[in-house]
């Protein structure tokens, strides 16, 4: 007997996707299938391209199809379309293009969240994401030191007046410190001040098709945040600490605020969680161990991944080019890879749960 669609379609109703906990089909996530005698061939359209559980899912559609009678060559093309967030409320700014707004964000300085926002970016960028990383921290911008831009010249589109950002390393930069005339000169500015550049970089800049805007925020609670968190429709936050007791519970008031705000909570990545010794391989833990996974688990929020403390991350930043792209095979880059895959599985998830807000972008 020839094989048909609808066996097809019933053989992979058995196919679970492990975050979203529904089946490829009823996620809509099966396309173009094609019978060709006793050959199948269909695409399997993820959430995500930066999808760590591709391989599983792919395994999984093999394992369900190898049950139907008969059935020979399967041939499955993987592909990913990131789902969009919508506005909440009508003071919301619109953001034609733009999928979803990742904030990285840490209760107090110091604990490298730059270093990580930025590494998240261009590690999403080599999975094949379209990504924009916008430099928030108004006080202290170090996006650009971190990714090497600290001399461009930011262009403007007058008939649409519109800033163009810079892209670097596949993914697109702005940042106030591309606008400050004195790089060394330190920015005093009011809370109103504050709120209306945030603002102004929501507004003006052309980010184009965008799968993820990864955002810097400063450290701590300010008017940044707020700003942020009311302007535009965030999908979530994460949250970057270190491990110790002190930064546990500063990061509790990060969570705190956004979760006052109605922002998900991503989850908490743990930044100098260990440092792996070069010359015995023996793991050394610094500045205590497990704070992260205890908030976490204290909050109810996933725990993202472990970002070793290595001086070579500190070195590349200083030069310009984040660990994921100088060092691509290092322990440190496959930990940075590890946390964007597991930080795009949790907006896949947070996309998934606001069905109400949703608008699939094709």
């Amino acid at each position: 007997m020839a094989i048909t669609e609808q066996q097809i379609i019933d053989a992979l109703r058995t196919v679970k996707d492990p975050d979203l906990h529904k089946d490829l089909v009823t996620l809509r996530m099966i396309k173009e299938i094609k019978i060709d005698g006793s050959d199948v061939s269909f695409t399997v359209d993820l959430t995500t391209p930066a999808c760590p559980l591709k391989e599983k899912i792919e395994e999984d559609c093999r394992e369900a199809l190898g049950g139907i009678p008969g059935i020979g060559t399967i041939s499955i093309t993987m592909t990913a379309t990131v789902r969009a967030t919508q506005a909440r409320g009508v003071q919301q700014i619109e953001m034609p293009g733009v999928k979803t707004v990742i904030a990285v964000a840490s209760g107090k300085g110091g604990v490298g969240k730059s270093t990580v926002a930025a590494n998240l970016a261009c590690a999403l960028a080599q999975m094949g994401a379209s990504v924009g990383l916008m430099d928030a921290d108004i006080y202290g911008p170090s996006i650009p030191l971190i990714m090497g831009i600290e001399d461009a010249q930011v262009e403007v589109d007058e008939a649409k007046e519109q800033l163009i950002p810079i892209e670097r390393f596949g993914v697109k930069v702005i940042s106030m410190g591309f606008l400050q005339r004195a790089s060394s000169s330190a920015v005093i500015w009011r809370g109103p001040m504050v709120s209306k550049a945030v603002q102004q970089f929501l507004r003006d800049v052309r980010w184009g098709d965008i799968d993820y805007l990864i955002v810097d925020l400063p450290p701590g609670t300010g008017d940044a945040q707020l700003t942020l968190s009311q302007a535009i429709p965030l999908t979530g936050a994460v949250v970057v600490m270190t491990p110790q007791d002190a930064a546990a519970s500063v990061a509790v008031k990060a969570i705190s605020m956004f979760r006052r705000l109605d922002v998900p909570i991503l989850g908490i990545i743990e930044n100098m969680s260990f440092f792996l010794c070069p010359t015995c391989n023996c793991r050394h833990d610094i500045f205590s161990h497990g704070g992260g996974h205890q908030a976490a688990d204290a909050l109810e929020v996933p725990f993202l991944g472990e970002i070793p403390l290595h001086a070579q991350i500190r070195a590349e930043a200083d030069e310009g080019t984040p660990t994921v792209v100088i060092s691509p095979d290092s322990a440190e880059a496959e930990a940075f890879v590890r946390v964007a895959e597991a930080v795009a599985q949790q907006v896949s998830i947070a996309v998934r749960r606001a069905p109400i807000d949703l608008q699939v972008v094709p």
